[in-house]
């Protein structure tokens, strides 16, 4: 299927399929984190505010079949850039999309001139995880720590430096 893949940039009337992958990937994190909230009651419109943040020359999507089924982008947040998101649609997973889609993201930072490209994947999400270390992102740099004054229950997680976190 790979050899079908065409990554190009974002164009104007891929606005409601990106929505549609923009949806996807919320609701996947609302399955993982078991929160129905995540989001809101029209997580696709977050995507109109991204696309208000990073513009469309900072956007690829994949098309199969004339039809988009994945989406990658490339955000500047001080001088770094960051891929922000990543998204393949559930029915094109485990088909190469995904490493298309950041071949064309590395490809893109590397001749910006960025010194180096992150990705920050939600913890629970231990299968992009895994995934993203396999595609060459090996390297920690930065580690979100928060308290949760919800009470909300959370996975036992990742040991780091002797500490037992949760996620």
């Amino acid at each position: 299927m790979s050899e079908s893949i065409i990554i190009r940039r974002y164009q104007d009337n891929d606005l409601v399929a990106c929505r549609d992958l923009w949806r996807e990937l919320t609701e996947w994190h609302r399955e993982i984190y078991e929160d129905s909230t995540i989001g809101g009651d029209q997580p696709e419109l977050y995507f109109d505010k991204h696309l208000a943040t990073v513009g469309t020359n900072c956007l690829w999507v994949a098309e199969h079949q004339s039809q988009v089924i994945g989406l990658v982008g490339l955000e500047t947040r001080d001088e770094e850039l960051f891929i922000e998101p990543l998204v393949v649609a559930s029915d094109h997973r485990g088909k190469g999309v995904g490493s298309q889609l950041l071949e064309k993201a590395k490809l893109e930072a590397k001749q910006q001139g960025a010194k180096s490209l992150s990705v920050r994947p939600v913890t629970r999400n231990q299968r992009v995880i895994q995934f993203l270390f396999k595609q060459g992102f090996q390297t920690l740099g930065h580690i979100q720590l928060f308290i949760d004054f919800t009470q909300s229950e959370w996975k036992t997680g990742p040991k780091l430096y002797g500490c037992n976190f949760k996620f």
